[in-house]
């Protein structure tokens, strides 16, 4: 990275255990409202056709869930905006079911499992879901998936001069490979980046390599969300957005790079 990257933050979509949307994790870093820890509740995903609809898995369900209420925040158009979709893993319940069925006798797969198996499941979905034909990117980068998605995605409004929709999201595991991967709910973060200041602009970013620390949370319970799922390793700039803070602040990457993001509200 040559040069530090830059956007401007157009709008936010959040979901978390306890924290269903952006105004609830808002309040509760500014202190108006108590973090109630609680399962995560996923609304049937509207904008798919039916069939879609009912086959849809829970990180589906998600990641739409995701785009759609930053999309929203910001006024943007849905079908026009060029994606950036990151996640540590995929269907971890339908990765379950898999491994359950390759360790019977009958190791015949349904052809729907199979199909929301693959890591750009929620990107097909979301493309049918808004009609999309803006380009689209899927990436993976185990516990860095969200610092990888967010270089990806200043890297394309840099280069491309278009605003780009991130959308960082993890699902569970049920046992017994939550033992291994103790994720504990569906959690994700989505931003609509811009590469020019609009009336809608929220903050201004700028994201450079770091060998710092990451920084971590002085709330026990969100410190543990952030720490225990990838997408949320976003949480230390959420806060920042929260409050209004003009500052830097170093998130998790690819150790020993780190990143350092300074955001500066608009």
């Amino acid at each position: 990275m040559n040069k530090p990257l830059q956007a401007w933050i157009e709008g936010v979509g959040f979901c978390a255990p306890g924290l269903p949307d952006w105004a609830s994790v808002e309040a509760v870093f500014k202190g108006t409202d108590p973090y109630v820890a609680s399962p995560t509740c996923l609304s049937p995903p509207d904008r798919l056709p039916p069939a879609e609809r009912r086959r849809a898995s829970r990180v589906v369900k998600l990641a739409l869930a995701l785009g759609l209420a930053a999309a929203e925040n910001s006024e943007a158009h849905v079908s026009t905006l060029a994606t950036v979709f990151t996640a540590s893993g995929a269907d971890g319940h339908n990765c379950d079911a898999l491994c359950a069925q390759l360790a019977t006798e009958d190791k015949h797969i349904s052809p729907i499992r199979f199909h929301n198996s693959v890591h750009n499941a929620p990107a097909g979905y979301w493309g049918i879901a808004t009609r999309s034909m803006a380009p689209c990117q899927v990436l993976c980068a185990y516990d860095a998936s969200f610092g990888a998605g967010l270089l990806e995605a200043l890297a394309q409004v840099q280069h491309d001069q278009v605003p780009v929709l991130l959308i960082a999201y993890d699902s569970e595991y049920p046992e017994p490979l939550f033992s291994k991967r103790p994720v504990p709910d569906c959690a994700g973060v989505a931003f609509v980046l811009s590469p020019a200041r609009t009336a809608r602009s929220r903050a201004h970013l700028l994201v450079r390599p770091t060998r710092d620390s990451a920084e971590t949370l002085n709330h026990e319970a969100l410190e543990t969300l952030r720490q225990q799922t990838p997408a949320l390793r976003a949480l230390p700039l959420l806060r920042c957005l929260a409050l209004g803070q003009s500052r830097a602040v170093c998130l998790d990457y690819l150790s020993p790079m780190q990143l350092e993001v300074s955001l500066s509200p608009c």
